[in-house]
């Protein structure tokens, strides 16, 4: 014990060991042309302190020795400076760049946008306000390499470079947001963009910090629901905004402030809207007859978000705590549901039918999220920070039909992450340990995944260096992925009226997994305000449980779904879960950047291949109530298409690029787009539902207080489609934007109108699951007003 004691005693005083004095700092910011840049931000790297310059550029800060002053301003290239308690009247002198620059939270390095060896775009400010949409995937899908599931604009989920759902991490603050929006595309995403300051995304592999789950890329939506800098005054923000193609309105609102370190924050939305409009187009009913319809119904949305954070932030520690929750209704179109009519009279199979009309399926949802933050700051040490982040939410989503709750999926999870910033001599890097607990549950007849419960233990560790003008990072995590579950195993067969749930046998199934994953990069800062950046990076990815265990009826995609751990034999699926492989992937990024002057771009090259990659595959089966599993010859007309996970290897590569160009100080021109190709290997076809490539360009002019936009987005044919998809038809999207800022005094109003569709273009969306039943909305007016006190 006295020997455990002593050694407790000596990592505690490394840890809290610190210079006993501390040196003040004075410097001045100034641009290229040697004026001063007034609200510069004078950040100590890993530290809490920062301080903004006054309107002569100067700037006063308390540092430790040898520390590392990270200087910022919109608008110019960040600048980063080491310095000692020697140190004093600085000059720094930052370049004005042609793109803003944003520290990436999701970095965890403290890297701005410019800085970061993978691809990344972040939405924020004004920018993000203006293209926020109900949904994430709707929000994001303009950026290059972005696209949208689009089960409707209620739920629609963002498809990375081709990759979506379990592939594609969605996190808040760095914490998955934990819905069940990976398990069916009619499940809605629970972050909601309209609190967000900004929202990150990372392309490519990003399963060193977020896990197996992010083998696609990450989207992190970044909010102040527990202010990590002090608050000296009350602030807040409302708005209001109505869209005619659905004649929804919007308010959100949001009130910060604080006293002595303590800090306070609320915000808030409401959003109401119904069946959303569409230029015309045609549907054939389950009869086979042709409609001609002008909406989709069964789409509207009925929602209020309420979160409250507080904390305390010091000299070197901060703490605080939030807490949110999502109540929300929306419509779900192309939800139906398939009933037995036979021997019914016409009247009663009318009436059946009247029945159906009037109580359309509709999702109820509901989520209570905590989350914790703990951070130290230290004095002079190899450690600089460590930081806790923790989280618990409880995730329900109810299908509503005919009034009365048909299934219930339920995912509690709870997080934990621990990072320990430090420094090694040349060396900065963050090493940390992630722990996840999702416990997923299903209840009613569209429940085609059992219960399970999912836990995840991880190491990680990522390092830098800097080598003159070039910085080379790398990285590695070792995940422990264990999943459990209990297997109901029946099988369906032709002499089987129904199921005699008495002859029903469970399996206990419980398989753990070792997720590897690695990565090493570098950046060239080859001159000022030009960089090209590669990475290679392997990652592994165990299934999840819709993956592995799904067995049953997915009403919402118009399928039968069965689970990699099945196997067919004379039309009856069994449970086999044997030689289950890992999802192994091999990414490569090539990327060339261009952000100074009144000319810049960001060109990105990649190449993926997976091994074992995981997808539904059309089984030419079908799935009937009363005989079960059959051929889909000659079968009922009520049968469903039977899909089944299975696993091939794959490989996807493309481009994305973004380019603009400042014609005179009130005009600026972009052009941007991608292009993905996605198949599987040995000539074995297609990868199903895969976006089809994008370009699209963009004018902006300034007329002083009034901001015009013109955006025009052409999406091409998708002509590369499985045996049983279709193609889709090109189209062209019009978007125009108009802001006015108006002069109250202390209050920074702006009106806005945007207009989107002007063309009332119609276009279908190929990776929708049900792209025939939901076009895109057609021509739409928001406009709103938003202010800022």
């Amino acid at each position: 014990m006295t020997k455990l004691t002593l050694i407790s005693s000596a990592i505690f005083s490394v840890l809290c060991s610190q210079s006993a004095l501390a040196a003040t700092v004075t410097g001045k910011v100034m641009d290229d042309k040697n004026q001063p840049i007034k609200n510069a931000s004078i950040h100590v790297h890993g530290k809490n302190q920062s301080v903004k310059s006054n309107d002569l550029g100067e700037f006063a800060i308390e540092i430790d020795a040898n520390s590392q002053l990270h200087i910022s301003k919109d608008n110019y290239v960040d600048s980063r400076i080491a310095v000692s308690e020697s140190s004093n009247n600085l000059s720094v002198s930052l370049k004005p760049t042609s793109v803003e620059t944003v520290v990436v939270y999701a970095s965890a390095l403290h890297k701005n946008s410019l800085e970061m060896i993978s691809p990344v775009s972040v939405l924020s400010g004004d920018e993000l306000r203006n293209k926020s949409k109900p949904t994430l995937g709707e929000t994001l899908k303009g950026l290059p390499g972005v696209n949208a599931s689009y089960f409707g604009p209620v739920s629609s989920s963002p498809i990375i470079r081709g990759l979506d759902g379990p592939r594609v991490k969605i996190t808040q603050n760095g914490l998955d947001a934990s819905d069940a929006s990976r398990i069916g595309p009619d499940h809605a995403t629970s972050s909601d963009s309209l609190a967000a300051e900004q929202i990150e995304v990372l392309r490519g592999p990003s399963t060193l910090l977020y896990g197996s789950g992010a083998i696609g890329g990450v989207v992190n939506v970044v909010d102040n629901r527990i202010p990590t800098d002090n608050i000296d005054e009350l602030t807040g923000a409302a708005e209001y905004s109505h869209d005619t193609v659905s004649n929804s309105n919007t308010v959100a609102a949001k009130l910060e402030t604080g006293n002595e370190g303590f800090n306070f924050h609320f915000d808030g939305t409401k959003r109401s809207g119904d069946d959303y409009q569409t230029p015309t187009f045609t549907i054939a009913d389950d009869d086979g007859d042709v409609e001609t319809e002008n909406s989709v119904e069964n789409t509207f949305i009925d929602s209020e978000t309420l979160n409250f954070g507080t904390s305390y932030v010091g000299d070197h520690l901060t703490i605080g705590f939030s807490y949110g929750s999502i109540d929300t209704d929306y419509g779900i179109p192309g939800h139906e549901h398939h009933h037995d009519h036979e021997g019914e009279t016409e009247e009663e199979h009318e009436e059946h039918e009247d029945e159906a009309a009037e109580e359309p399926v509709y999702a109820h949802l509901e989520q209570d999220r905590w989350q914790g933050l703990v951070s130290y700051a230290l004095h002079n040490n190899w450690i600089e920070t460590i930081n806790l982040r923790v989280g618990y939410t409880d995730y329900s989503h109810s299908e509503i039909e005919d009034g009365e709750i048909g299934t219930t999926f339920k995912n509690k999870t709870t997080e934990a992450r621990l990072n320990v910033e430090h420094k090694f001599a040349d060396w900065h890097g963050m090493m940390g340990y992630h722990y996840s607990d999702s416990d997923y549950d299903a209840i009613g007849e569209e429940a085609f995944t059992p219960a399970s419960v999912t836990t995840t233990n991880a190491l990680y560790l990522l390092e830098e260096r800097e080598f003159g003008d070039i910085t080379i990072e790398l990285g590695a995590r070792v995940e422990d992925y264990k999943i459990e579950s209990q297997i109901t195993a029946h099988e369906h067969s032709h002499d089987e009226v129904e199921i005699d749930h008495s002859d029903e046998e469970t399996i206990g199934y419980d398989e753990s997994f070792t997720n590897l994953s690695a990565s090493a990069g570098a950046i060239w800062q080859y001159k000022p305000g030009h960089s090209i950046a590669t990475s290679i990076s392997h990652s592994e990815r165990a299934p999840l449980s819709a993956e592995l265990l799904s067995n049953g009826l997915h009403i919402a995609t118009g399928t039968y779904e069965l689970g990699l751990g099945y196997n067919i034999e004379d039309n009856e699926a069994h449970f086999e879960p044997e030689n289950i492989k890992q999802e192994t992937s091999t990414n490569l990024d090539l990327s060339f950047r261009r952000f100074s002057g009144d000319f810049g771009y960001t060109v990105n090259f990649f190449y993926n291949d997976i091994k074992n990659f995981y997808f539904q595959e059309n089984t030419g089966l079908v799935y009937d109530e009363e005989d079960g599993l059959e051929s889909a010859i000659g079968a009922h007309d009520d049968a469903v298409a039977v899909y089944q996970f299975t696993s091939k290897d794959a490989e996807l590569y493309g481009i994305e690029f973004d380019a603009h160009y400042q014609v005179t100080p009130s005009a600026m021109v972009k052009v941007f787009g991608d292009s993905t190709r996605a198949k599987l290997k040995d000539d074995e076809g297609n990868l199903p539902r895969i976006p089809a490539n994008k370009l699209g360009s963009e004018l902006q002019y300034d007329l002083g207080d009034l901001q015009l936009t013109l955006t025009g987005t052409h999406y091409f044919d998708q002509n590369d489609v499985t045996a049983f998809e279709t193609q889709t038809d090109g189209y062209t999207l019009f978007d125009a934007q108009a802001n006015y800022q108006l002069g109250l005094g202390s209050v920074d109003a702006q009106l806005y109108i945007n207009v989107d569709n002007i063309t009332d273009e119609l276009g279908f969306v190929h990776s929708s699951f049900i792209k025939d039943k939901a076009p895109l909305p057609g021509r739409n007016f928001r406009f709103g007003v938003r202010g800022y006190f």
